[in-house]
């Protein structure tokens, strides 16, 4: 999981309601990293600056929180797409008339066992 996703995901996760303390986000997303990954703190913070300057959160006083329209892509993202109306299927062509054979001969009668003396 990148910084950046990770970030989002421990706002979201922990619901603070004037925000999220860069402090709690941090024990958050070392909580949740895998054990053979080092924490990278430049990197935490440059993710946590270029997040804010896009606009995805927004900085209140010491703490972060998601931005409304960030909120509302997120929503438009998860609801399922309606399918595009289905294109009625192509009228099938009829099976070509099969060629008729040649008649088969019937097969010779079958001579009748000589009745027993």
């Amino acid at each position: 999981m990148s910084y950046k996703a990770g970030i989002v995901l421990a706002i979201d996760e922990l619901k603070d309601r004037m925000g999220s303390s860069m402090v709690a986000i941090k024990k958050h997303m070392q909580a949740q990293m895998p054990s053979d990954k080092k924490w990278l703190n430049a990197t935490f913070l440059t993710a946590l600056k270029s997040i804010v300057a896009a606009g995805d959160i927004i900085k209140v006083k010491n703490s972060y929180k998601l931005s409304p329209e960030f909120k509302k892509k997120r929503i438009e993202a998860a609801k399922p797409k309606k399918a595009a109306p289905k294109k009625k299927a192509a009228p099938k062509k009829k099976a070509a008339p099969k060629k008729k054979t040649a008649p088969k001969k019937k097969a010779a009668p079958k001579k009748k066992a000589a009745p027993k003396k």
